[in-house]
């Protein structure tokens, strides 16, 4: 595992042409969050030549059959910026797939059917509650998935579900080989852990759960997977992912505070 403190644009082209298969990143999504030393209230303009920038250094360094699973929220104030990123990325990858990040989810029992075994409507889950009589909640996040080509091989059994009429196993026999798993689709429900101390226990103002680049690590391929690299480290999650799947990693942030402590982390989870 490698670790670099600085920019990202500074650090990305030093990297040796396409020498990386899977990137999973957050960047600032550039809605005046909190950080420790990057502002995040760039002019929209500023921050989409950013973008453009970065997403250009990436496409650089990944292998032709590489993956770029960017993930990108909002305000309700701002709905725009995903679309706007993504249309940014287009200019460097092709979007084969979009994917839709729950945080939180609500199951009316009768919507689900009897099989699932709810005996009451289900809401689960964590998100930051609004206090507005215009907007609802938000619970959701994208995670657009690039590719230089737009024709990655995927491993979708890998993050794959039982499926819940099992009379599927053999009807569908021919694209699941007759396993008791089918494609998760592009919907995953990934809740954050309850912790009891934000400073302690999630230092960081916009961190995703570990779970969110294990999952996509698994559907880009462990066997294609190659090197996986995090531009904007943060507490380190995409690397935790990595270690825990016995990949290697690069891992870039400009904090020395966050990478500390992502070092941490990882070492603590690989000792």
């Amino acid at each position: 595992m490698r670790f670099f403190l600085g920019d990202c644009l500074d650090v990305l082209p030093t990297l040796p042409f396409a020498s990386i298969g899977v990137v999973v990143t957050s960047p600032p999504y550039n809605i005046g969050v909190s950080y420790r030393t990057y502002e995040d209230d760039m002019p929209r303009t500023e921050y989409l030549n950013w973008t453009e920038r970065w997403t250009r250094a990436v496409a650089k360094a990944m292998d032709p059959a590489g993956s770029l699973f960017l993930n990108v929220g909002a305000k309700p104030t701002d709905p725009w910026v995903p679309i706007e990123v993504a249309q940014v990325a287009r200019q460097h990858f092709k979007l084969q797939n979009t994917i839709h990040w729950v945080k939180s989810i609500a199951i009316d029992r009768d919507a689900a059917g009897a099989n699932t075994g709810l005996e009451k409507d289900l809401a689960v889950g964590h998100y930051k509650p609004i206090n507005s009589d215009r907007f609802v909640n938000d619970c959701h996040e994208f995670i657009f998935h690039f590719t230089p080509g737009g024709r990655t091989r995927l491993d979708r059994r890998a993050v794959g579900v039982p499926y819940q009429d099992k009379s599927n196993i053999k009807r569908w026999a021919g694209t699941g080989e007759g396993q008791d798993k089918r494609c998760r689709g592009n919907t995953w429900f990934i809740p954050y852990e309850t912790i009891q101390s934000r400073d302690k226990e999630r230092p960081h103002p916009a961190s995703f759960p570990p779970k969110v680049p294990e999952q996509c690590l698994l559907l880009h391929g462990l066997d294609r997977a190659g090197a996986v690299l995090d531009p904007f480290l943060g507490l380190g999650n995409t690397g935790l992912a990595a270690a825990k799947l016995g990949l290697d990693f690069v891992g870039i942030e400009m904090d020395e505070y966050y990478l500390r402590e992502a070092v941490d982390r990882i070492k603590h989870f690989t000792a």
